[in-house]
């Protein structure tokens, strides 16, 4: 296992294990298979697992597992604050009790605001009182990193990284979002400042193995090297020396075992021109199935209501590229849940974005036929309750 350092000199995993995903049995997590995977993980020199307050069963699970194998202090815990859920410093505490509680420890090791879309939403919990929460945390212990996760774009999460010191920050990265959300742009901004970075979804939720074009599945299989979808985009993840860790939602002992193999030889310059001609190979068979040719560059930014153009654009993509339930889910994450709203719906066609594209993108009328697709029944419902709780 190769290892990467924190701003603290901490020796990190390059292979993180995301708790998101243990397998369900009878309603509930497989406790028992869950142990055995995990446990096998950290043998292998695995030491950061990654769990939130909102994953069903998973904080208890871990909890459960590390304290009956007695080995808390192998490992480095990070769990997430739902903020979205906040509504005074009093439901923090009482939140951040909770979840200590589940995991059976007195200590965080990282602590992450979970999915902090902008700046706004930072200032409302600083009016709540968070700061002051923080320093007596971190003074106590309690909390050892603070930091946040972040889906959305590279222009708002440099905001982000620069309205705190923060101690680390999680984002989605890999060959295909290279240029969108945080990107490659926002990873090398956060390490510029000495920030640790830690990746989630480097396969995309699975779909850069499972859902891959047919053509792209075909490359593997004729490769001579015989590298594997999850071989490649953690090797390209890997050779990035910003990327501190990357996360893996591991339930089978074939996963935790190749990504384990991989890891072993997670050394910056590994990568190979070999390895890079098969990456852009695939992406272009990706790419093949995509709507609407945007690259993600946000000439088009910023939208005068707040559309956020290139993330609508891919997970439109997404729909044809990857899967139609998995692309609705991400716009909704990416949209809705924010304090500001940026639906492609909210579009008036005063054309400016037009003007700034260098891809010459009809992006009026393309913004139009993905509403007609990402803005469901469902989408709306789960919009007006958002808005109408306040959630964020």
């Amino acid at each position: 296992m190769q290892y990467r350092k924190d701003r603290k000199g901490n020796d990190i995993s390059v292979l993180g294990y995301g708790c998101m995903r243990f397998t369900r049995k009878g309603g509930g997590i497989d406790l028992k298979k869950a142990e055995q995977e995990l446990m096998y993980a950290i043998s292998c020199g695995v030491n950061y697992l990654d769990t939130a307050y909102i994953y069903p069963g998973s904080e208890a699970a871990v909890g459960e597992i590390l304290s009956q194998n007695n080995c808390r202090t192998q490992v480095y815990l990070a769990t997430k604050l739902p903020h979205y859920l906040i509504k005074s410093i009093d439901s923090v505490e009482k939140t951040f009790q909770e979840e200590l509680r589940r995991l059976k420890t007195d200590y965080i090791d990282y602590y992450l605001m979970h999915m902090l879309t902008d700046t706004e939403t930072w200032q409302k919990l600083i009016k709540l009182g968070i700061l002051g929460w923080i320093e007596e945390k971190k003074k106590s212990g309690a909390i050892r990193n603070l930091g946040f996760s972040y889906h959305g774009h590279t222009a708002m999460f440099q905001q982000l990284i620069d309205v705190y010191d923060w101690d680390f920050c999680q984002i989605q990265y890999n060959y295909m979002d290279e240029h969108s959300q945080a990107g490659r742009a926002g990873l090398t901004y956060a390490a510029a400042k000495g920030i640790p970075v830690i990746i989630m979804e480097p396969l995309r939720g699975g779909r850069l193995v499972n859902l891959l074009p047919k053509n792209a599945k075909r490359l593997f299989e004729q490769d001579s090297l015989r590298r594997t979808p999850a071989e490649l985009a953690f090797r390209w993840l890997y050779d990035q020396p910003e990327v501190t860790c990357v996360l893996s939602g591991m339930n089978t002992m074939e996963m935790i075992q190749e990504n384990v193999k991989t890891a072993e030889h997670a050394v910056v310059g590994h990568f190979t021109k070999e390895d890079a001609l098969l990456v852009e190979q695939v992406k272009a068979e990706i790419q093949k199935s995509v709507k609407v040719p945007c690259t993600g560059c946000g000439y088009c930014m910023p939208c005068p209501k707040g559309v956020d153009i290139p993330v609508t654009f891919r997970c439109y993509n997404e729909m044809y590229s990857e899967s139609k339930g998995g692309a609705r889910r991400e716009y909704l994450q990416c949209t809705a849940f924010r304090k500001n709203q940026s639906s492609a719906s909210q579009c008036v066609e005063c054309g400016k974005c037009e003007t700034h594209c260098p891809q010459q993108i009809e992006i009026r009328k393309e913004l139009k036929r993905a509403v007609r697709e990402l803005e469901t029944v469902p989408y709306k419902a789960a919009r007006k309750g958002i808005s109408l709780f306040k959630l964020w």
